[in-house]
């Protein structure tokens, strides 16, 4: 959960027997080494780092110039001071840019989304004895990862909060539901697979288990902890958050992600403006989002979160995760 996920979040995880993930997609070599070296003093235990396997495509300064223009629009009427030269000369870093960093300090477990990594890459890191985990949000994503090699899939149903892992772009986006999807790619491979989408109870743990996961993954139920760079309102709309409240956008990164629905998401999907391609549209749009969090404005900025977000708790991600674990073993063990 890149921008909100944080060392002390993940060490706290893998300290109690989980698996913490450290997000590290898009960010410059040094920030990564500095994230890495951070978590390594707060935990022995092993953690995964979480790559974004995308291609960045071509673009000139006249495809983003209308929605430049429309965010400075927006942010003159919120009152942000927002001016061209805060929406040009994007760095836009990939795996390609990071793994070198990864393999100096010694991470084990590499997670990735949003594609699948090259076979020089996957065959490097696997000579080095690392774990991959990817993502499918569809059967046939599911059999790609399979046929190269990568060690665990990661199925990700609909109804899960953040962006899509959909990579197969000559299919239409996928929209399936976890219960639906899970036992359909365990049927289709023969390698583990870890659910993920609307998680956020014991009950939910167990259903999952029952349609064959061999792990799972938790995301919007730690956005609301201690531990968290969420700003307070983030997580205010998390715990009153309803069933109906989030949406699928492409409004704020030109990926589909999901998130709950506020003003700016309605402002750039309401104005016709073409929305450029991820991450070109994630790098635009950046400092109008990093201007609300410092005021604490929840409507210009991003809400990812998934269907069963509502009741998000304020605790410890220590106490999220120790309190599921238990609640899982009155219930069923």
């Amino acid at each position: 959960m890149l921008g909100v996920s944080t060392p002390e979040m993940v060490a706290a995880v893998s300290n109690e027997g989980g698996l913490g993930s450290l997000p590290v997609g898009g960010l410059s070599p040094e920030v990564i080494q500095q994230l890495i070296r951070q978590t390594q003093t707060l935990t022995n235990k092993p953690f995964a780092v979480n790559l974004f396997a995308h291609a960045v495509p071509p673009y000139t300064e006249e495809d983003i110039e209308p929605m430049r223009h429309l965010l400075m629009q927006l942010a003159t009427k919120r009152g942000y001071q927002l001016d061209a030269a805060n929406l040009s000369d994007f760095q836009l870093y990939t795996y390609h840019d990071q793994i070198d960093t990864l393999i100096q300090e010694g991470v084990s477990i590499v997670s990735f989304t949003f594609g699948c990594l090259d076979n020089t890459t996957i065959q490097l890191l696997k000579s080095i004895g690392c774990t991959l985990i990817g993502t499918a949000t569809c059967v046939e994503e599911a059999l790609y990862l399979q046929q190269h090699s990568i060690d665990l899939i990661t199925v990700q149903g609909v109804e899960a909060g953040g962006h899509r892992g959909t990579f197969i772009e000559s299919i239409p986006l996928p929209q399936v539901g976890l219960f639906s999807l899970l036992p359909q790619v365990k049927s289709a491979v023969q390698i583990p697979c870890i659910a993920a989408g609307g998680i956020n109870s014991a009950q939910s743990i167990k259903a999952a288990f029952e349609l064959g996961a061999d792990a799972v993954q938790i995301g919007t139920a730690f956005i609301g902890t201690e531990e968290s760079q969420a700003i307070a309102s983030y997580k205010d709309k998390l715990t009153a958050a309803k069933d109906t409240d989030t949406s699928l956008t492409r409004a704020f990164s030109g990926r589909w992600a999901r998130g709950i629905r506020n003003e700016l998401m309605s402002e750039i999907e309401e104005s016709g403006v073409p929305i450029p391609p991820y991450p070109v549209q994630n790098s635009l749009i950046a400092k109008l989002r990093k201007l609300a969090q410092q005021a604490g404005d929840s409507d210009y900025t991003t809400l990812w979160a998934g269907q069963s977000a509502g009741g998000t708790e304020r605790k410890s991600a220590k106490e999220v995760f120790l309190n599921l674990v238990e609640q899982y073993k009155v219930l069923y063990s």
